[in-house]
C-alpha cells in the first residue's frame, strides 16, 4: 500500500488541499516570513511544516543576542567585505531588530537593551589596540543607521572577570532577549492570524513542475502548494543541495543560579567564537566551533568534550573566577554558514523561494529576512 493512502479524505481535504504557500521551517524566518506574507494577503492559505516538535536548529536554542556586531567581528568582515557591503549587513541586521521588537513587543520576549562587551586576553593588546583605534571609525560609519552617536566606547570591568585586558569595548545598542518567550508569541501570532502549523513532518524533497510544487515528507505523504518557501537555515542543503549553506553545530552550558551575581549583559570574546550573558543570576556560555571544525560542521545536535571543558574553563578563569557554580543545562543548535554573510533571498525556480544562511544572526535578521522573501511570493490570477 502507498504509504499516502494513509491520510483519510478529510486529513487530505481539511490539511493539505488549496494551499497558497508552504513554509518549511517554524523558526524566526519562518514565522516572521508566514507573519508578513499574510500582511500582504489576508486571504491566503499559508502552512507552516516543521520537522521537530520545536522549531528545530537555532531559533530557540541560540544565546538571546540582541546583535549586529562586535568591533572584531566587523573588521573581520571588512577583510571578505566592502565597506557597503558591511553597512547593507548591519543595517538588515538593525532593521530586523526594529522589525522584531515591533511585531512582539519588548515585554513578550524579555527585551534588555543592557548592551554588549567585547573582552579581550591580556595576550591580545595588540589586537584591543587595533579594534579600540577603529572605535571612531565604526561609531562615524553605523552611526546614520542605529541612529546613535558614540556607538562604541571604552568601559573598565566591574563585572568580576578575571584574566582578561583592563579594558573592555562597550557596545551601547546591543540587548538581550528570551528566545523562547519570543518563538511562544511568534506562534501564538501566527495562531491568531489563521497560519496553519504542522509539527512532526519532515519534507525529504520538492518539485517545482505544472505551476505548483509537489512535496514529498518522509511518511510518504505527498501534497502540494501554489509555492514553497525554505527556510531551513542549516538544514537546507539537505533539501537543496546547490545553496552555498553549510550546518555548524554551537555548544551551549547554562549555570544553575548565582548569588550576586555580577555579571550584566551579552559578551563576545575571540571575534565572536565564544560568547556569555547573564539569564537572570544565571551565566550562560556557548561557543567554540572553531576548535574542532571538521566535528562541528553538522547538522546533527550534541555536545563534545573538547568544546564543553573549553566552555568550562572560561567560566573558571574568566567569568566566574574564585566563585562555585553548577550546570544545569547543555544543549546545542544548528547554524547555516557560508563562504559570506549576507543571507540568501531568491527564487530558485518560479514558485520555490530560500531564505536561509543567517550567519549566527538569525535572532537580529530573521524578521527582515522573512519580510523580504515574502515579497518574492505571488502569483498571477488566471
Amino acid at each position: 500500500m502507498n504509504p499516502a493512502d494513509t491520510l483519510s479524505f478529510w486529513e487530505r481535504d481539511r490539511f493539505f488541499s488549496g494551499i497558497d504557500v508552504t513554509i518549511i521551517g517554524s523558526g524566526i524566518v519562518g514565522l516572521s516570513t508566514a507573519l508578513s506574507i499574510r500582511e500582504k494577503m489576508p486571504t491566503a492559505r499559508i502552512l507552516i511544516v516543521e520537522r521537530g516538535a520545536l522549531p528545530e536548529g537555532a531559533s530557540t536554542r541560540n544565546a538571546g543576542f540582541a546583535c549586529f556586531g562586535s568591533i572584531s567581528e566587523l573588521l573581520e568582515d571588512l577583510k571578505t567585505h566592502t565597506e557597503d557591503d558591511l553597512l547593507r549587513l548591519v543595517e538588515l541586521r538593525f532593521r530586523g531588530l526594529k522589525l522584531l521588537r515591533k511585531r512582539i513587543g519588548d515585554a513578550n520576549m524579555d527585551y534588555i537593551g543592557s548592551g554588549g562587551y567585547e573582552i579581550f586576553k591580556p595576550e591580545d593588546n595588540f589586537f584591543f589596540q587595533e579594534c579600540a583605534d577603529k572605535m571612531a571609525y565604526f561609531n562615524r560609519l553605523l552611526s546614520p543607521i542605529i541612529s546613535k552617536k558614540n556607538i562604541f566606547r571604552l568601559k573598565e570591568n566591574d563585572f568580576g572577570l578575571k584574566n582578561i585586558y583592563p579594558q573592555l569595548i562597550h557596545n551601547s545598542a546591543e540587548g538581550q532577549i528570551d528566545t523562547g518567550k519570543m518563538i511562544q508569541h511568534l506562534l501564538y501570532l501566527a495562531q491568531t492570524k489563521k497560519i496553519q502549523q504542522l509539527n512532526g513532518l519532515t519534507v525529504t524533497h520538492i518539485a517545482d513542475e505544472n505551476n505548483q510544487v509537489t512535496l514529498t515528507t518522509s511518511n510518504g505523504w505527498i501534497f502540494s502548494s501554489r509555492q514553497v518557501v525554505v527556510a531551513t537555515n542549516g538544514f537546507a542543503k539537505s533539501l537543496l543541495p546547490q545553496l552555498n549553506v553549510e550546518p555548524k553545530r554551537n555548544q551551549v552550558l547554562m549555570t544553575m543560579p548565582i548569588s550576586n551575581l555580577k555579571l550584566k549583559g551579552c559578551f563576545h570574546l575571540d571575534k565572536g567564537y565564544f560568547y556569555f550573558r547573564n539569564v537572570g543570576n544565571r551565566v550562560l556560555i556557548g561557543g567554540g566551533r572553531h576548535l574542532d571544525p571538521d566535528t562541528e560542521s553538522t547538522d546533527r545536535f550534541g555536545m563534545t568534550p573538547l568544546i564543553q571543558n573549553k566552555l568550562l574553563s572560561l567560566l573558571t578563569e574568566i567569568v566566574l573566577p574564585e566563585q562555585k557554580f553548577m550546570i544545569s543545562d547543555t544543549w546545542s543548535g544548528i547554524l547555516g554558514i557560508g563562504t559570506e554573510k549576507k543571507p540568501i533571498i531568491q527564487k530558485i525556480s518560479p514558485n520555490v523561494i530560500v531564505g536561509v544562511r543567517m550567519a549566527g544572526m538569525g535572532v537580529a535578521i530573521g524578521s527582515a529576512v522573512g519580510e523580504s522573501v515574502s515579497r518574492l511570493v505571488g502569483w498571477s490570477v488566471s
